[in-house]
């Protein structure tokens, strides 16, 4: 089964760093798709991931409906934010909250959680 992670970032640096750490986990067999705004996490939301990272705060606005749109059709998601988990909708507090500044190792955690601790990278 081929891995795909939406990542969800408007920061190009910290974008970066959420691939380089999920990729060099995963390896090059799982499909990485970055958007910095609201109108491409939902366009991108409409496929099927194993699952996705969520800033809170990107361009054109918040990502509360594309995280709504996830948690319907049941693809793990976390919030990847500088904010607080308390600031969340109350629908969504149950989500998994990676506080910025994060570690890679949370992340990538999150990530092997997600996905039932496949690796499909080839050594």
């Amino acid at each position: 089964m081929a891995i795909s992670v939406l990542i969800v970032e408007d920061d190009p640096f910290i974008a970066m760093d959420i691939e380089s750490a999920v990729a060099e986990e995963l390896g090059a067999e799982a499909e990485l798709v970055v958007v910095e705004s609201v109108a491409e996490a939902n366009r991108a939301a409409a496929q099927t991931f194993s699952c996705a990272l969520l800033d809170i705060d990107v361009v054109g606005g918040k990502t509360y409906d594309v995280a709504r749109a996830l948690q319907r059709r049941g693809t793990p998601f976390a919030f990847v934010s500088g904010g607080a988990p308390q600031e969340l909708p109350p629908q969504l507090r149950a989500a998994r909250f990676l506080r910025k500044p994060f570690s890679t190792r949370e992340i990538v955690a999150f990530v092997l959680s997600a996905v039932g601790g496949a690796r499909p990278r080839t050594a």
